[in-house]
């Protein structure tokens, strides 16, 4: 598989976003294992998760909780493999989110997190998305220092802004490794983050690169130009759109969710389909 660089580390191309095994219409136990193995076996090794991707109110890091039991339960070295978390949003429940940017919270936030990973620092840990009641550039301090303190490795933010990215940067001493934004065919209000990312050498994580859980059955319809180039090419519509982003910089990793092995097995695929200037011209303009 394609690899592309994260910070100090290389990692596959196409990245598992781990949101549909934990939140609502989740699959069994078994499936959701059954996935993220066949993620690995597909030559994924970087996996994204947060403590808030849970159902219900007392079961805050169930997606952490099960990525790390998968990673156990793997028949083979999964040394190679990132798990990406993060902190500061929270689902108190009742189908809501919420935030929290305390600096206080988000360092509490990334110890609890390291214990359900089981993991002595985390490989990345990202500030989930701002808090209008904290400065950013607190709730940005607290990933300072979890890297000076060791509980982290890498640190990256989400759903930032180009100003954001670059006080975060600045105030990380330039190691700010990774930038997770929405971004879609449907969705690219994120495209001026994606080429600033891509100027500053920092990864940009696409999360919900195929429009979301929901929208991505629609993803044909939708757009036809991408169902255009997928039956021109024999595949899926979704390889397509995950090879679109691919292409727009060599800084982007999207990381699809997945609820099914046969799902993220066609993800994976993007990573080795090449599309030609004329084709990634005609689906940005779509």
């Amino acid at each position: 598989m394609q690899q592309r660089r994260l910070g100090d580390r290389t990692v596959s191309a196409i990245g598992l976003g781990g949101m549909p095994l934990s939140i609502e219409g989740r699959p069994d136990v078994d499936r959701a294992i059954a996935t993220i193995h066949a993620a690995l076996d597909a030559g994924v090794t970087l996996i994204d998760t947060a403590d808030a991707y849970h159902r219900d109110a007392d079961e805050v890091g169930h997606n952490e909780e099960l990525i790390a039991r998968a990673l156990r339960a793997y028949g083979s070295d999964t040394s190679d493999v990132i798990v990406a978390t993060k902190g500061g949003h929270l689902r108190p429940g009742d189908g809501t989110w919420t935030q929290n940017g305390d600096p206080t919270y988000l360092k509490a936030a990334a110890r609890a997190s390291a214990k359900r990973l089981g993991v002595e620092a985390i490989a990345l840990y990202q500030f989930h998305r701002p808090d209008p009641r904290v400065p950013y550039a607190d709730s940005v301090g607290a990933l300072v220092e979890l890297l000076d303190e060791g509980v982290i490795v890498r640190a990256g933010i989400s759903n930032a802004d180009v100003e954001q990215i670059d006080l975060a940067d600045e105030l990380l001493g330039g190691r700010l490794v990774s930038v997770q934004n929405q971004f879609s065919p449907r969705f690219r209000s994120s495209l001026a983050e994606l080429e600033h990312c891509a100027r500053r050498g920092i990864a940009f994580l696409p999360w919900s690169p195929l429009g979301g859980i929901a929208a991505s059955a629609d993803l044909a319809s939708r757009h036809q130009a991408f169902a255009r180039v997928a039956a021109d090419r024999g595949v899926s519509v979704y390889q397509v759109t995950l090879a679109w982003e691919l292409a727009l910089a060599p800084v982007v990793i999207p990381i699809p969710g997945a609820s099914r092995p046969a799902s993220i097995r066609d993800s994976a695929g993007a990573a080795d389909l090449t599309l030609t200037p004329d084709e990634v011209a005609a689906l940005s303009n779509a």
